[in-house]
């Protein structure tokens, strides 16, 4: 017999946009998700200095990135978003169900939290596109299948290369047939797909479960301007707009991912997301912000 799953689980596993009970303001405030600020951060802040980071810049959803060394205080720090009220929005996941994912399914469980899991990988073995597809979800099912069990989603993250390309991502999310698999887009991995962005947004629009940002400018990943602080792209304006009229209304990621002071870089993405927004509306949005990260 078949044991139905609880009513959270099942409602984790739907896309963001099909869980909405009431209009989403897309760019606002409560649907921001704070990204790429553990490794990188110039100050190294521990797991209490970040959520008061976070609480002062008003961020309620936070995306865990890490590097080895953090996993030992990453059951901390789910304890500390808990008592902020942060949603644990998403986290960084690995390949495979070895020590390190164990440690934070374990963290995740002890919790009862409900995050994404983001996961990457490189191109899959294969003598054709069939058989790549069908190694890449050869890879993600165990993965999805412990997910599900918490109530937890997988989204396949675009990091580059063949497993980086929306297509592919569609084909193997198809090929798994998993409610509980989608796909996180990240723009600053996306610059070769600029042009056809919002093609793009409608190919993987019943798949997408997190969206996250950056200043975009054509070939900038070709000249030193792959992370830029919202507003400082030539191309932000349009890449937002087409994320407008794609009807997505999933989390949306705000990105550190520099070196600098990750309380700068993410202010200064807040102050640029704040000078776009009236512009996809035909509004004038006033004074450029000065950014403290980027000249």
């Amino acid at each position: 017999m078949t044991r139905a799953l609880p009513l959270f689980t099942l409602v984790a596993l739907l896309p963001a946009h099909a869980r909405a009970e009431k209009p989403v303001d897309r760019f606002g405030p409560d649907n921001l998700v704070a990204w790429c600020i553990v490794p990188f951060d110039a100050k190294k802040r521990g797991p209490a200095e970040r959520v008061e980071m976070l609480q002062k810049l008003g961020f309620k959803k936070y995306a865990y990135d890490w590097r080895a060394e953090h996993l030992p205080t990453f059951d901390e720090e789910v304890g500390l978003l808990q008592k902020a009220k942060i949603e644990l929005t998403a986290v960084w996941f690995p390949a495979n169900l070895g020590p390190d994912a164990q440690k934070l399914l374990a963290v995740i469980k002890k919790h009862n939290v409900h995050p994404q899991l983001w996961v990457t990988m490189g191109e899959p073995a294969g003598k054709d596109q069939a058989a790549k597809v069908e190694a890449a979800a050869k890879v993600i099912r165990p993965i999805a299948e412990e997910a599900a069990k918490l109530g937890c989603s997988v989204a396949l993250y675009n990091h580059g290369g063949w497993f980086g390309e929306p297509e592919n991502q569609v084909a193997i999310v198809e090929a798994l047939k998993l409610k509980n698999v989608g796909i996180v887009y990240n723009l600053h991995h996306g610059h070769d797909h600029f042009d056809r962005f919002p093609k793009l947004l409608e190919l993987m629009g019943p798949h997408l479960l997190a969206l996250n940002l950056n200043g975009s400018t054509k070939g900038g990943d070709k000249v030193g301007k792959k992370i830029l602080p919202l507003g400082a792209g030539e191309l932000d304006v349009k890449l937002l707009g087409a994320v407008l009229k794609s009807g997505y209304v999933g989390p949306i990621g705000i990105l550190g991912h520099t070196q600098d002071d990750a309380a700068e870089r993410l202010a200064d993405n807040l102050d640029g997301l704040k000078w776009l927004v009236p512009q996809l509306a035909g509004k004038e949005p006033g004074e450029k912000p000065k950014y403290r990260t980027w000249k």
